[in-house]
C-alpha cells in the first residue's frame, strides 16, 4: 500500500498454496461447491456456486490456515501459542495444536459467542474473555505474549495462514470447469482474501476478486481504498466473523496484489442471504459465511447475468441466533 511500509515477512504464494493443499489435515479440505442453479436464479445471476467450507470438525475454513501455519513450526519448539480470536480461528489453532501437543492461550472478547467459547475449550484451548470487542481482546492477547506468556499469532499478519487458506480456491478452480467471472469473498481479517486471491489471480486471472465486508465494521475496507490504516470507535455488525476495527497492515499489502475490489453491505441483506442459501442449498451459515451472497443481494445490477461464485465460511451459530435468523431451520433441527 502506497502509504504503508511494506513487509519483511513474505508474501503467500501459489507455490505455498499448492503445497499447503496436499499437507493440510484432510479434515478440513475437500470441501464441495455448490453449482446451484435456483441460487443463481434468486440472485439473478447466471451461475452461482458456493464454496462450502461448514462441514468440517469446527465448521469453519479457519483449520486450514491454522494446521499449515504449524506445520511450520519447528518439532524441538515448544513455547506456547497466544492468538486472539471471535471464535473461529480459536477453534482452527485449537485442533491443530492440540494434535501435537502444544499449548494455547486464546484472547476473546466478554461477548463471543458461547458456542464458540466453548468449542475452543473443548479442543483444549485456555480461553480468557476480557475486553468489549475482537480487537481490545487482541490487545490483551499482544501485551499477554510481550509479557512472556508465548508466541502470538495473528490472524491475517501471517503468510502460512493466508496460503492455508487459499487451498480452498485451489480446490474450486479444479471443481468448477470453466472460471467464474467474480468470487466473493468474506473479509475480516484479510487472511482469507488474501490466499484466495492469490490463487485465483494465479489459476484464473481474468476473475474479479472482490472481497466483502460488514457496513457497520468498514475498517478495512476503508483502509483498502483509502491506501492508509483507517480505524473505527466501533464495529457494529451481526457478522462478528468479520467485525474488525483495526486493520491488519500485512492483510492489507497482501490484498493489494490480488484483490480487485472491497464492498460492504448491511446487516440486512446478510440475513436475507443467510436465508436464501438455507432455502436454495439447505445450508445453515452464520453471518460472516454468507456476506458474498448478500453482497449480490445488495447490488444485484452489478452482478446481473454473471458467474459468481463465493465461500461459505462458517456455520457456528448459538441457538438464539439460530431461531432469529433462520426459524425454518430451527424448526428442522428441533
Amino acid at each position: 500500500m502506497r502509504d504503508l511500509p511494506p513487509s519483511r515477512r513474505p508474501l503467500p504464494t501459489a507455490e505455498g498454496i499448492e503445497r499447503a493443499a496436499r499437507a493440510i489435515d484432510p479434515v478440513f479440505t475437500g470441501s464441495p461447491a455448490h453449482d446451484s442453479a435456483e441460487l443463481a436464479k434468486a440472485l439473478g445471476v447466471r451461475r452461482a456456486v458456493v464454496k462450502d467450507e461448514t462441514g468440517n470438525p469446527i465448521r469453519s475454513f479457519k483449520g486450514r490456515g491454522a494446521d499449515w501455519f504449524m506445520a511450520h513450526l519447528p518439532a524441538d519448539d515448544t513455547e506456547p501459542l497466544v492468538t486472539a480470536s471471535v471464535g473461529n480461528f480459536g477453534q482452527g489453532m485449537a485442533y491443530a495444536a492440540r494434535r501435537r501437543g502444544r499449548a494455547l492461550t486464546v484472547f476473546a472478547a466478554e461477548n463471543a459467542s458461547p458456542v464458540k467459547v466453548a468449542a475452543m475449550r473443548r479442543l483444549g484451548a485456555e480461553v480468557r474473555l476480557g475486553g468489549r470487542d475482537f480487537d481490545e481482546a487482541r490487545a490483551r492477547a499482544i501485551a499477554h505474549a510481550r509479557a512472556g506468556g508465548g508466541r502470538l499469532v495473528t490472524d491475517g499478519d501471517e503468510p502460512r495462514i493466508a496460503e492455508g487458506a487459499g487451498t480452498i480456491a485451489w480446490e474450486l478452480t479444479r471443481q468448477v470447469a470453466d472460471p467464474l467471472e467474480v468470487l466473493l469473498v468474506p473479509l475480516g481479517n484479510g487472511a482469507l482474501a488474501g490466499g484466495v486471491g492469490t490463487w485465483i489471480k494465479h489459476a484464473w486471472p481474468g476473475t474479479r476478486v472482490i472481497a466483502v465486508a460488514a457496513e457497520g465494521a468498514p475498517a478495512m475496507a476503508r483502509s483498502w481504498h483509502e491506501h492508509a490504516l483507517i480505524t473505527t470507535p466501533t464495529a457494529d455488525t451481526i457478522a462478528d466473523g468479520i467485525a474488525v476495527r483495526v486493520p491488519i497492515p500485512y492483510a492489507l499489502q497482501v490484498m493489494r496484489r490480488c484483490v480487485d475490489d472491497v464492498v460492504v453491505v448491511p446487516d440486512e441483506a446478510i440475513v436475507a442471504a443467510m436465508r436464501l442459501l438455507h432455502r436454495t442449498l439447505g445450508l445453515v451459515t452464520e453471518p460472516a459465511g454468507a456476506a458474498g451472497a448478500a453482497a449480490v443481494l445488495a447490488d444485484p445490477a452489478a452482478f446481473a447475468g454473471l458467474s459468481v461464485g463465493t465461500v461459505a465460511c462458517g456455520a457456528n451459530l448459538t441457538d438464539d441466533r439460530l431461531r432469529r435468523w433462520l426459524p425454518q431451520a430451527a424448526r428442522c433441527e428441533g
